[in-house]
Protein backbone atom coordinates (compact mmCIF):
# COMPACT_ATOMS: atom_id res chain seq x y z
CA UNK A 1 0.00 0.00 0.00
CA UNK A 2 1.24 3.49 -0.78
CA UNK A 3 1.80 5.34 2.45
CA UNK A 4 1.47 8.80 3.84
CA UNK A 5 5.00 10.13 4.29
CA UNK A 6 6.01 12.64 6.97
CA UNK A 7 9.14 14.80 7.07
CA UNK A 8 9.70 16.33 10.49
CA UNK A 9 11.53 19.66 10.32
CA UNK A 10 11.17 20.01 6.55
CA UNK A 11 11.19 23.78 7.15
CA UNK A 12 12.65 25.53 10.20
CA UNK A 13 10.62 27.91 12.37
CA UNK A 14 12.39 30.87 10.73
CA UNK A 15 11.65 29.41 7.26
CA UNK A 16 7.96 29.16 8.19
CA UNK A 17 7.96 32.78 9.38
CA UNK A 18 9.60 33.85 6.09
CA UNK A 19 6.99 31.93 4.07
CA UNK A 20 4.15 33.56 6.02
CA UNK A 21 5.71 37.00 5.47
CA UNK A 22 5.89 36.26 1.72
CA UNK A 23 2.27 35.09 1.69
CA UNK A 24 1.21 38.26 3.49
CA UNK A 25 2.62 40.33 0.59
CA UNK A 26 0.54 38.45 -2.00
CA UNK A 27 -3.16 39.15 -2.53
CA UNK A 28 -5.45 36.77 -0.60
CA UNK A 29 -8.61 35.35 -2.08
CA UNK A 30 -11.48 33.15 -1.01
CA UNK A 31 -10.63 29.48 -1.65
CA UNK A 32 -12.40 27.80 -4.51
CA UNK A 33 -12.76 24.26 -5.76
CA UNK A 34 -11.48 22.88 -9.06
CA UNK A 35 -13.30 24.69 -11.86
CA UNK A 36 -13.35 27.96 -9.87
CA UNK A 37 -16.47 26.92 -7.98
CA UNK A 38 -17.07 28.29 -4.49
CA UNK A 39 -18.84 26.16 -1.87
CA UNK A 40 -18.31 27.15 1.76
CA UNK A 41 -19.95 23.92 2.92
CA UNK A 42 -17.01 22.04 1.38
CA UNK A 43 -14.14 24.54 1.70
CA UNK A 44 -13.66 27.71 3.71
CA UNK A 45 -10.20 29.30 3.67
CA UNK A 46 -8.24 32.24 2.31
CA UNK A 47 -5.46 31.54 -0.19
CA UNK A 48 -2.30 33.35 -1.20
CA UNK A 49 -0.11 32.12 -4.04
CA UNK A 50 3.65 32.38 -3.59
CA UNK A 51 4.30 33.03 -7.29
CA UNK A 52 2.66 36.41 -6.63
CA UNK A 53 5.19 37.20 -3.86
CA UNK A 54 8.62 38.51 -4.77
CA UNK A 55 11.63 36.76 -3.23
CA UNK A 56 10.13 33.30 -2.81
CA UNK A 57 12.38 31.32 -5.16
CA UNK A 58 14.11 29.64 -2.21
CA UNK A 59 10.77 28.11 -1.15
CA UNK A 60 10.35 26.33 -4.48
CA UNK A 61 13.96 25.13 -4.39
CA UNK A 62 13.33 23.54 -0.98
CA UNK A 63 10.03 22.04 -2.17
CA UNK A 64 11.73 20.44 -5.17
CA UNK A 65 14.42 18.95 -2.92
CA UNK A 66 11.86 17.54 -0.45
CA UNK A 67 9.52 16.12 -3.10
CA UNK A 68 12.39 14.61 -5.11
CA UNK A 69 13.72 12.80 -2.02
CA UNK A 70 10.32 11.55 -0.86
CA UNK A 71 9.38 10.39 -4.34
CA UNK A 72 12.67 8.51 -4.69
CA UNK A 73 12.39 6.88 -1.23
CA UNK A 74 8.64 6.23 -0.94
CA UNK A 75 6.40 6.81 -3.94
CA UNK A 76 8.28 6.16 -7.21
CA UNK A 77 5.86 8.22 -9.29
CA UNK A 78 6.66 9.56 -12.75
CA UNK A 79 6.90 13.26 -11.83
CA UNK A 80 7.80 15.81 -14.48
CA UNK A 81 7.02 19.27 -13.12
CA UNK A 82 5.33 21.62 -10.69
CA UNK A 83 2.63 23.23 -12.84
CA UNK A 84 0.99 25.18 -10.01
CA UNK A 85 2.33 27.74 -7.59
CA UNK A 86 2.69 26.89 -3.91
CA UNK A 87 -0.40 28.08 -2.07
CA UNK A 88 -0.62 29.27 1.51
CA UNK A 89 -4.00 28.64 3.09
CA UNK A 90 -5.39 30.34 6.19
CA UNK A 91 -8.16 28.45 7.97
CA UNK A 92 -9.73 30.87 10.47
CA UNK A 93 -11.91 29.95 13.44
CA UNK A 94 -14.15 32.98 12.94
CA UNK A 95 -15.22 31.42 9.62
CA UNK A 96 -15.01 27.76 10.78
CA UNK A 97 -12.20 27.31 8.26
CA UNK A 98 -12.12 23.77 6.87
CA UNK A 99 -11.87 21.64 3.75
CA UNK A 100 -14.14 18.56 3.71
CA UNK A 101 -13.12 15.14 2.34
CA UNK A 102 -11.72 15.42 -1.19
CA UNK A 103 -8.96 14.24 -3.50
CA UNK A 104 -6.58 16.65 -5.23
CA UNK A 105 -6.64 14.87 -8.56
CA UNK A 106 -9.59 16.15 -10.56
CA UNK A 107 -11.17 17.21 -13.82
CA UNK A 108 -9.30 20.44 -14.55
CA UNK A 109 -6.34 20.51 -16.97
CA UNK A 110 -3.82 20.87 -14.12
CA UNK A 111 -5.74 18.91 -11.48
CA UNK A 112 -5.92 15.80 -13.65
CA UNK A 113 -2.09 15.73 -13.77
CA UNK A 114 -1.57 16.09 -10.00
CA UNK A 115 0.24 13.04 -8.68
CA UNK A 116 1.73 13.97 -5.31
CA UNK A 117 0.51 16.44 -2.69
CA UNK A 118 2.73 18.03 -0.04
CA UNK A 119 1.30 20.03 2.89
CA UNK A 120 3.64 21.94 5.22
CA UNK A 121 2.52 23.06 8.67
CA UNK A 122 3.21 26.82 8.95
CA UNK A 123 1.39 27.50 12.24
CA UNK A 124 2.59 26.64 15.70
CA UNK A 125 0.18 23.97 16.98
CA UNK A 126 -0.60 26.15 20.02
CA UNK A 127 -1.95 28.90 17.76
CA UNK A 128 -5.20 27.08 16.94
CA UNK A 129 -7.58 24.28 17.89
CA UNK A 130 -9.18 21.88 15.42
CA UNK A 131 -7.80 22.12 11.90
CA UNK A 132 -6.38 18.60 11.74
CA UNK A 133 -5.11 17.40 8.37
CA UNK A 134 -6.52 13.90 8.02
CA UNK A 135 -5.57 11.56 5.17
CA UNK A 136 -7.33 8.28 4.38
CA UNK A 137 -4.84 5.92 2.72
CA UNK A 138 -7.14 2.94 3.36
CA UNK A 139 -9.74 2.14 5.98
CA UNK A 140 -7.89 4.00 8.74
CA UNK A 141 -7.54 7.79 8.98
CA UNK A 142 -4.00 9.12 9.34
CA UNK A 143 -3.72 12.41 11.28
CA UNK A 144 -0.80 14.51 10.05
CA UNK A 145 1.87 15.87 12.37
CA UNK A 146 1.04 19.37 13.66
CA UNK A 147 4.61 20.35 14.53
CA UNK A 148 5.73 23.63 12.98
CA UNK A 149 7.63 23.02 9.74
CA UNK A 150 6.60 19.39 9.30
CA UNK A 151 5.64 18.19 5.82
CA UNK A 152 3.09 15.52 4.93
CA UNK A 153 3.20 13.95 1.48
CA UNK A 154 0.61 11.63 -0.06
CA UNK A 155 -0.69 10.61 -3.50
CA UNK A 156 -3.07 13.21 -4.94
CA UNK A 157 -5.77 10.56 -5.35
CA UNK A 158 -6.04 9.92 -1.58
CA UNK A 159 -9.02 11.33 0.25
CA UNK A 160 -8.08 13.95 2.84
CA UNK A 161 -9.56 16.87 4.72
CA UNK A 162 -8.86 19.72 7.14
CA UNK A 163 -11.26 19.58 10.08
CA UNK A 164 -12.92 22.85 11.17
CA UNK A 165 -10.71 25.28 13.06
CA UNK A 166 -12.45 26.14 16.33
CA UNK A 167 -9.93 28.62 17.81
CA UNK A 168 -7.25 30.76 16.18
CA UNK A 169 -5.84 30.36 12.66
CA UNK A 170 -4.19 27.37 10.98
CA UNK A 171 -1.86 28.22 8.10
CA UNK A 172 -0.29 25.73 5.75
CA UNK A 173 1.58 25.56 2.46
CA UNK A 174 0.37 23.15 -0.22
CA UNK A 175 2.04 22.16 -3.49
CA UNK A 176 1.36 19.49 -6.10
CA UNK A 177 3.87 17.63 -8.24
CA UNK A 178 2.55 16.78 -11.70
CA UNK A 179 3.20 14.09 -14.26
CA UNK A 180 1.56 11.88 -16.87
CA UNK A 181 -1.72 10.19 -15.96
CA UNK A 182 -1.63 7.19 -13.63
CA UNK A 183 -1.94 3.85 -15.47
Amino acid sequence: MIAVHAIAGAFSASDCARILALADTAPASDARLVGAQRDHDIRRAELSWLDEAEGGDWVMERIIELVRGANREVFGFDLTEFSESPQVAAYKARHSGHFDWHADIGEGPLARRRKLTMVVQLSDPGDYDGGALEVMPGTQVHVAERKLGSATLFPAFMLHRVTPVTEGVRRSLTIWAHGPSFR
